[in-house]
């Protein structure tokens, strides 16, 4: 039996990739590194996919050896075939040394356990867009340190991790992935909490329940980019594509215009509300949004959001659909599934169960 190595389970997307992988290999045995506190939910979402196959081990990817026993540790690296790497802090606000042992100390971490697994086959390492930090216009994928700055200390953390990680390549056979914003299924609209840009459809439900107008912050006609995942993570093409329904089931975001806090076009359609009245200078609007009352008329948007509402970058993604197309996967448009996203928000709106950390 083959065994793979998960962290960030049992995570939004640690939990889908999860499934994934299981359907996909009926002899895989996928062990999922959590933390302590995260031990009872990851039983959870174990037992409602596969509890025979994904087996649980209690650790820290920020502490040396992962947190993990010699006897544990030793099995992974003797077994491991594959490592998905995944956790880290995904808070724009996270301070700095917080953001440096986990997404640094933590993929360092990591990257030890690949280079002494001797069968290891495979790193998938999660990084992120924004790696390409304060930098405008096109950024291409094969680029990562032009000397740029960053908006904050997950971008900077983000960004040492994976030039650690491009520095290993040589001995660790590595594919890197580059989310942006994360959103619902496309399918279903399903979610694990409303963040993000789910902040605008806060902000739309607040202002049309009361009456207010809605106002942009600054300029917002940035390009809103894309969050392209899936769960091809190996070295080989396959024979033959996947059947088309596992295409349909992918989720992704593709280029439109950016949505301010009072919705996009195609938001605004999907919500059936008024066009913005007005604006804002987004350093006052980060100022403002210091202030709850603000901050609760807008849905609870974080003030370190906004930099990215007004910021003139796209990415470019041309590799990316190549590869997803060799495999029968089309990322679907926003306006493909705008509807079903906001209809899921809707449905669950009021719920607490959905509400981001802090609110």
């Amino acid at each position: 039996m083959a065994l793979d190595l998960l962290t960030g389970f049992p995570g939004f997307i640690g939990r889908r990739l999860a499934r994934r992988l299981l359907d996909s290999e009926p002899d895989l045995l996928l062990v999922a590194l959590v933390e302590e506190r995260m031990l009872d939910p990851a039983r959870e979402a174990a037992a409602a996919i596969d509890p025979d196959r994904i087996e649980l081990l209690a650790g820290d990817i920020a502490d040396r050896r992962l947190g993990l026993s010699d006897d544990d540790y030793g099995r992974l690296t003797a077994e491991l075939r594959r490592v998905y790497h995944l956790a880290a802090i995904y808070d724009l606000a996270v301070p700095v040394e917080l953001a440096q042992r986990v997404n640094v100390d933590g993929t360092g971490n990591v990257l030890e356990l690949c280079a002494a697994a001797g069968k290891l086959e495979r790193l998938a390492y999660v990084s992120t867009a924004y790696v390409a930090g304060l930098r405008t216009g096109v950024v291409y994928e094969h680029e990562l340190s032009l000397g740029q700055g960053f908006k904050n200390h997950y971008e900077s953390t983000k960004f040492q991790a994976e030039l650690w990680v491009r520095e290993r390549m040589r001995q660790i056979p590595t594919t890197i992935l580059r989310p942006a914003i994360v959103v619902g299924d496309s399918q279903t609209g399903e979610t694990q909490k409303f963040d993000g840009p789910y902040y605008l459809l806060r902000t739309v439900s607040r202002a049309t329940s009361t009456g207010q107008p809605l106002l942009h912050f600054g300029r917002s006609d940035s390009p809103f980019n894309s969050f392209r995942w899936t769960t091809w993570w190996r070295r080989s093409p396959p024979r033959r594509p996947p059947p088309r329904p596992r295409a349909r089931r992918s989720t992704s975001w593709t280029p439109s215009r950016s949505p301010p806090p009072s919705c996009s076009p195609s938001c605004r359609r999907a919500t059936a509300v008024p066009s913005p009245g007005g604006s804002i200078p987004p350093l006052i609007g980060e100022t403002l949004l210091r202030l709850p009352p603000v901050k609760a008329r807008f849905g609870g948007t974080p003030r370190e959001s906004i930099a990215y509402l007004n910021h003139r970058v796209v990415f470019d993604m041309r590799r990316c659909v190549d590869l997803l197309g060799a495999r029968g996967l089309t990322p679907p448009r926003f306006t493909d599934y705008s509807q079903t996203m906001v209809s899921y928000f809707r449905e669950h709106e009021h719920d607490p169960a959905f509400a981001p950390k802090g609110d």
